[in-house]
């Protein structure tokens, strides 16, 4: 183990090996990684821990610089694992360098299955002794990480000592046709408070989308620019500061050019990283295989649930006089033709998306006897996770309180600093 400092901070670097498949423990192994932050001036104590996982699927734990965020919060009462979710950060990789080695698209499928949070808490079960001799530990999950910790308390409620939820309940028997059929709708709604805040964007974000279908841009990373990727950057507008960053990428859209109005240089450049899925390739491929739980097919699940909205048909608009509808969280077949970092994962993604034998992830008898105190903040009309959905699940789990709040969108635990972490773990010890 490698440990060093930041400001207030000594981090110690963990890796563990882990059974690919948990039901063939003799099988292939993977590794994790785990980052431990503890208070420098409290290193050498006997101190709790938690856990967090991020949100997602598909992304590491967060990378803090000293006592970022809720993290210094955290830090006064715990020793925190910031654990990269399998195939995530500096665990082992699965994207579109690693996977062929895994064989051909069949394959690649099969193996990605092991991805869900069924066999991300088998795995933060495999790891805990290690670090906690046996003891539960307290569990942060943001977003995908409260999906995974939901699961935590429907097949390891030992393991589990207090639950704190960050817009992250998800719908208990639920499938993505659910999810997105309710998404659609608050998605609308915050594109109607984008353009209520900056109304000059309902001109320039026509002009765009009309320039884009007439010229088919590729951007410098050689994604392929489309209507339907420029209205996917309405993912920016579940954030806190996301209305903000949305209108100064779109204000800065244009350069004249000896042959006319270009896309610019930097707007190019934005886009390409906004929309690229580089980084965090699992999010497009088995971000909708987090909702499936029976034997029916994901089958692109978003893209046939729009269909249902054509208020949302890029074309449409351009052939009448309303405003643009981005889209959010919602991932698509041409995300496969679009991103050069999804196109070899192509077959893999449909092979994905008509898979049939999703186990049940959650079990409703188990979570109506939960004894794990569990607290979770509830984001009022949440972009990414539906309200009534989440309020149903809450009701569902014995004992769990809920925040509910319009205080802050889906980042709140991070963009409040100590306030949300605070006001969960007051909510969990009964201290209000």
């Amino acid at each position: 183990m490698t440990s060093y400092r930041q400001p207030g901070v000594t981090l110690t670097d963990h890796r563990f090996s882990v059974p690919l498949d948990h039901a063939n423990p003799s099988g292939e192994r993977i590794e994790l990684y785990g980052r431990e932050a503890v208070a420098t001036e409290k290193a050498g104590a006997d101190l709790p821990w938690l856990l967090y996982l991020e949100g997602g699927p598909g992304f590491g734990a967060r990378r803090f610089i000293g006592r970022q965020a809720w993290l210094g919060r955290a830090l006064e009462d715990f020793r925190v694992l910031l654990l990269d979710q399998r195939g995530t950060g500096l665990s082992t990789p699965a994207n579109r360098q690693t996977l062929p080695a895994r064989g051909d698209a069949r394959q690649q499928a099969d193996h990605l299955a092991h991805f869900r949070s069924d066999n991300i808490v088998r795995d933060c079960e495999a790891i805990r002794p290690q670090l906690t001799g046996g003891a539960p530990w307290t569990l942060l999950g943001q977003s995908f990480g409260g999906f995974c910790a939901v699961r935590y308390l429907s097949a390891a409620p030992e393991g589990l000592r207090t639950v704190l939820i960050t817009g992250g309940l998800p719908t208990l028997d639920g499938g993505p046709d659910d999810v997105y059929r309710a998404a659609y709708p608050r998605i609308e709604r915050k594109v109607a408070a984008h353009y209520a805040r900056y109304p000059q964007d309902v001109e320039q974000a026509r002009r765009i989308v009309a320039h884009i279908a007439e010229h088919h841009p590729v951007l410098p990373n050689g994604y392929t620019l489309t209507p339907e990727a420029f209205q996917s950057l309405g993912i920016l507008l579940g954030v806190g500061d996301g209305t903000h960053q949305l209108h100064y990428l779109l204000e800065n859209a244009f350069v004249p050019t000896p042959g006319g109005h270009e896309l610019s240089d930097t707007f190019q450049e934005s886009v390409a990283a906004q929309l690229s899925f580089a980084g965090h390739p699992l999010y497009a491929l088995i971000h909708e295989a987090i909702y499936a739980q029976d034997d029916r097919p994901t089958a692109w699940s978003a893209d046939r649930v729009r269909a249902e909205f054509p208020r949302f048909d890029a074309a449409r608009t351009l052939a009448g006089d309303t405003p643009l509808l981005f889209t959010g969280e919602t991932i698509h077949p041409w995300h496969f033709t679009a991103d050069p970092a999804l196109r070899p994962l192509r077959e893999t993604a449909e092979l994905l998306a008509a898979r049939k034998d999703w186990p049940t992830l959650y079990d409703p008898d188990r979570l109506a006897a939960n004894k794990v105190p569990v607290a979770a903040a509830v984001y009022h009309d949440d972009m990414y996770v539906d309200t009534t959905h989440s309020l149903r699940t809450a009701r569902a789990i014995r004992g769990l309180r809920t925040w509910v709040t319009d205080e802050y969108e889906h980042d709140g635990v991070r963009a409040s600093g100590p306030r949300v972490l605070d006001r969960l773990l007051a909510l969990a010890r009964d201290e209000i």
